[in-house]
């Protein structure tokens, strides 16, 4: 499966970057001693589709299956890490 990985710095609201391998993520996280979460996405999967598969989520309320609630949907389930001032977090 094709993915990507996409960085949110720490207060944002929208990604600040996006990167096609881990590697470049964390050296431009590096260089810049930024904090935030890089989070690994698959591409073409969205995430409520992908952890209804995975079997990470259930809808189990009919607000469940609305748009206001699948169009701000995330998973804790997918790969990610945080970053305080370019060092990963143990």
């Amino acid at each position: 499966m094709e993915e990507v990985w996409v960085f949110n710095g720490d207060g944002g609201t929208l990604p600040a970057a996006i990167f096609s391998t881990r590697e470049r993520a964390e050296s431009w996280i590096a260089e810049h001693r930024l904090s935030g979460c890089l989070t690994r996405y698959p591409v073409d999967a969205p995430l409520y589709e992908w952890a209804m598969a995975h079997g990470h989520f259930e809808p189990r309320y009919p607000s469940h299956r609305q748009a206001a609630f699948t169009q701000r949907f995330s998973s804790a389930y997918l790969e990610h890490d945080h970053y305080d001032a370019g060092e990963r977090k143990a």
